[in-house]
């Protein structure tokens, strides 16, 4: 299993980075893990949009799925469209990023699949269980299986013991941590920190913790440091181009 990163900003893109993107394949299957600000540009240097197989969107906040929209439109535009899109997301959180075009003129790029959090998905290759992590809007981690390689992703997310069974023995952590020690009041609960992440990572015993959607500006070494003091395995941040093959 291998996974490209694709943007790993929150709330909005960095110069020359993206928001929360994630490109994720095995046997030559390819899947989108969340298609926020920017990431479409940074996948087209990769890939064309023909050649991916299915999206998965954990919320519908735009920093997740803004990008869907050029996605379809550049399947749909085109003179020779490709068979439509397998989309898989929670009810409604997509509902913004749809509506942008007139109506119907993507319909026939994409399959939407709205599905409930806690199901189980087959996503080509994936092995995919879902679970409903605390955040502002109905939010789906996701626990990636293909092979006996395990990614669990948290999307956004306060701490949760269900995070920690989420990412329980997996390969990987790909974690939300905004902030890089204290969150603010009016986030706790709905966001995370990288020592946060570092806690759950060495409670669920995963292999390996990839920090994500750090806040622009944020030192990346204080973020990896701070989760670094609660969990022993290696730790690093996800930027644009990162590419991690999963051992």
């Amino acid at each position: 299993m291998r996974l490209t990163v694709l943007g790993g900003c929150g709330a909005w893109p960095e110069a020359g980075q993206a928001c929360s993107g994630y490109l994720v394949e095995h046997d030559g299957f390819r899947l989108l893990v969340d298609l926020g600000y920017a990431t479409l540009p940074r996948l087209l240097e990769r890939v064309s949009v023909d050649q991916v197989d299915a999206v998965f969107i954990s919320h519908g906040h735009p920093d997740h799925c803004a990008d869907v929209n050029p996605l379809l439109r550049a399947r749909a535009l085109r003179d020779d469209p490709p068979a439509p899109l397998p989309v898989y997301a929670l009810p409604g959180a997509l509902d913004a990023v749809l509506a942008l075009d007139r109506p119907g003129m993507l319909d026939a790029a994409y399959v939407l699949h709205e599905f409930t959090a806690g199901s189980r998905l087959d996503i080509g290759p994936f092995r995919a269980q879902t679970r409903l992590l605390p955040h502002w809007v109905p939010n789906a981690g996701v626990r990636l299986a293909a092979g006996d390689r395990v990614l669990a992703y948290t999307g956004d997310s306060g701490p949760s013991p269900d995070v920690v069974e989420l990412a329980r023995d997996a390969d990987l952590l790909l974690a939300e941590a905004t902030y890089v020690d204290e969150v603010p009041e009016d986030s706790q609960g709905y966001q995370s920190s990288a020592r946060q992440a570092g806690r759950q990572a060495a409670d669920a015993g995963a292999g390996h913790l990839l920090l994500t959607h750090l806040r622009p500006g944020t030192d990346p070494a204080a973020a990896r440091a701070a989760a670094a003091d609660e969990y022993d395995g290696q730790v690093a941040v996800a930027t644009t181009g990162l590419i991690l093959d999963l051992p």
